[in-house]
């Protein structure tokens, strides 16, 4: 079974020759460093593409979107106790500015005889143009690996001298410039096409946000988040101000007219607390440049704040019990004082500490919880609809917006100390990953509760909800779903998309409809892709749709046939970098007989429930939260109203 890492944990190796596979999705540039046991990296032991091999260790020779290590620990030379397989971005060749711009890279540890060992999705990059993706290390004459994803700001140069490389700067030099093309021949005017981002949808990405975002993926069923502040230039846009040629006529100024190279206003002022009392909170009280991200930062901000509150209170209760056991074990070591006033006064005092410490931890905790209570009553008002809950008065004001959000709510966080505190769950948009509506039971106790037939309706539900809402929060014509409905199974639950007219077709029935639906939306991911890659965006057919797309699928893998499942694969992999995402409404175990084919299905798919369930873990303190579907309140007529409002503005603006 493949072990599913999360950043700092570490597996064994079964096997000493492995391969290390990198999906991406994007150019990159492999490297490889050996360390001793001090951590020191000799000259020779660098690999990279200009020389792409060491003792036991190799690396592609080029950039690739797919790089492979091929490891041999054998072979490595005996002072050898790590090696570290690194990334980067190439610069000068038109990709990505950075990683947070980008799919978040996946890697696979693969032994000798093709099983998958161990695999990382390292998520959380922000700025970050390179990367310590894995280490190999040894550890009482055995090899592990380990998970590390640590990033860097700036660049190869800033990771090697971390890494101890003797002219860190030269060397990354050396790598970027064995990499870089030469720059191609200026095209005439009339021949050129628009870049990549300009292309078939025309959008940009707002800039991201001063305040680590929020999770917004799951490896092993576990949140990550995005990568600390790093003002600088939006998302997807290099500095291309550095190291612009000169000509006769002076510089040319390569800026993006829209680029904004100062960094986000501060957060606006609030007002003067009480002496000896918090201050009042305020929403929107984070940078930003514009409310939504002010209001976006400060979300995540609250959320962070919660995890290391809880955590310090855990810490406390755990380090309490201990020294409570410590006490007492000291105490009863010497046999005569096991029995008597002696024993019973040495195991009251040690239990009374307990206490005491606890309830000093416990104090400690309703105090920070009170506030981020405070600050959430005042937050949870201010929000806008791709934020709000559909029991939030925003909705009965509603009007469809003539911008794309920034992000998308998909529910709430809690956890088991604070039951009644719940922090809005959000994701960047456009989505990276697809969802998935896991219509199991999957040992939940919510689910456990309910048969199987009231589960599924109710994912289906959920499926909808979500659906609704990224319609809504998306300009008129700029998002297109489609249903996938075999069975037809779903047709109560989608009656609302249905009769408010905002599916692009009839929800697709049968053998025929999933293959006729697969095919046209195969058909776009191709076509796009390879217009974009191509340079040639105005190449498009006129009559393709080039809004974001959502396919729902429903009750998988029914009606399903080897093809339908390749092209449903395909989808997932390769749609979301062109518009086309997928929404799984599914129970794993009815797709069981497909055995690990399915497996990278379902590793890319985030991963959520229609009941709450406490599969979800950040990346700092690793808690368990409780994931809260969203729920529009019962008898409220709030989803078909603002669905009908979505349809109205499609017509009246002719899309």
């Amino acid at each position: 079974m493949t072990a599913e890492l999360v950043r700092g944990q570490n597996h064994p190796l079964p096997d000493t020759r492995l391969e290390v596979r990198v999906s991406a999705g994007h150019p990159m540039v492999a490297c490889a460093t050996c360390s001793d046991e001090q951590g020191a990296v000799r000259d020779e032991w660098l690999a990279h593409p200009g020389a792409p091999a060491l003792p036991g260790v190799e690396v592609p020779p080029g950039v690739t979107e797919a790089p492979r290590f091929s490891v041999d620990l054998d072979a490595v030379p005996a002072a050898v106790h790590q090696v570290s397989l690194l990334l980067a971005l190439p610069e000068g060749t038109g990709g990505p500015a950075h990683f947070g711009a980008t799919a978040a890279p996946f890697l696979a540890v693969i032994s000798r005889d093709g099983v998958e060992v161990a695999s990382f999705t390292i998520t959380g990059l922000d700025a970050e143009t390179a990367l310590v993706a894995f280490e190999l290390y040894r550890r009482q004459g055995a090899w592990k690996v380990r998970a590390v994803g640590q990033g860097y700001a700036g660049g190869l140069a800033q990771l090697l001298t971390d890494q101890r490389v003797d002219r860190a700067r030269e060397r990354a030099a050396e790598i970027q410039g064995a990499v870089t093309p030469r720059p191609p021949r200026a095209e005439p005017a009339h021949l050129r096409t628009g870049s990549a981002a300009d292309g078939a949808y025309g959008r940009t990405s707002g800039s991201r946000p001063n305040h680590t975002p929020a999770p917004d993926a799951t490896v092993a069923d576990g949140l990550t988040g995005p990568g600390g502040p790093q003002p600088g230039p939006a998302d997807g846009q290099q500095d291309a101000t550095a190291d612009a040629p000169t000509v006769p006529g002076g510089p040319i100024d390569y800026a993006h007219p829209r680029r904004r190279s100062a960094p986000p206003p501060p957060p606006p002022a609030t007002p003067a607390a009480e002496p000896g009392r918090p201050s009042r909170p305020v929403a929107g009280d984070a940078t930003g440049w514009s409310m939504e991200e002010r209001l976006y930062n400060q979300i995540w901000g609250m959320f962070e704040d919660l995890a290391r509150t809880v955590a310090a209170y855990r810490s406390a209760v755990e380090f309490a019990e201990s020294r409570m056991d410590q006490e007492l074990d000291q105490a009863l070591s010497d046999p005569r004082s096991r029995i008597g006033g002696a024993g019973d006064a040495a195991r009251a005092a040690a239990r009374a500490k307990c206490e005491q410490l606890t309830v000093q931890a416990r104090q400690a905790l309703d105090r920070d919880l009170a506030q981020l209570a405070a600050e959430s009553d005042v937050v949870e008002p201010a929000l806008p609809p791709a934020f709000a809950r559909w029991d939030n008065p925003v909705w009965h004001a509603y009007r469809v917006p003539m911008e794309n959000p920034m992000a998308l709510r998909l529910g709430d966080l809690q956890l088991p100390e604070t039951p009644e505190l719940r922090i809005p769950f959000l994701i960047r948009l456009p989505l990276e990953r697809g969802l998935w509506v896991d219509s199991g039971r999957a040992g939940s106790e919510a689910a456990i509760m309910l048969d199987e037939a009231q589960l599924r309706k109710l994912a289906v539900d959920c499926a909808v909800t979500h659906a609704a809402r990224l319609l809504a929060v998306h300009p008129p014509g700029d998002f297109t779903v489609h249903v996938i409905d075999p069975a037809g199974t779903g047709a109560t639950s989608f009656a609302p998309l249905v009769q408010s007219g905002v599916l692009a077709a009839p929800p697709a029935t049968g053998a025929q409809g999933v293959t006729e639906t697969l095919a046209r939306l195969t058909q776009r991911v191709d076509l796009v892709t390879m217009a974009v890659r191509g340079g040639a965006a105005d190449a498009l057919p006129p009559d393709l749709d080039t809004s974001e797309q959502l396919l729902i699928v429903n009750d998988f893998p029914h009606g399903f046939d080897d093809r339908a499942v390749t092209q449903l694969r395909y989808l997932a992999d390769e749609g979301p970098s062109v518009g086309v995402h997928l929404m799984m409404v599914a129970d794993r175990e009815d797709a069981s007989a497909y055995g690990p084919v399915l497996d990278p299905l379902w590793r890319s798919l985030l991963r959520i429930t229609p009941v709450p369930d406490d599969h979800l873990a950040d990346p700092w303190v690793r808690h368990s939260w409780t994931y809260q579907p969203p729920a529009v309140p019962p008898g409220s007529a709030i989803l078909r109203q603002v669905l009908d409002q979505v349809t109205a503005a499609r017509r009246s603006w002719g899309r």
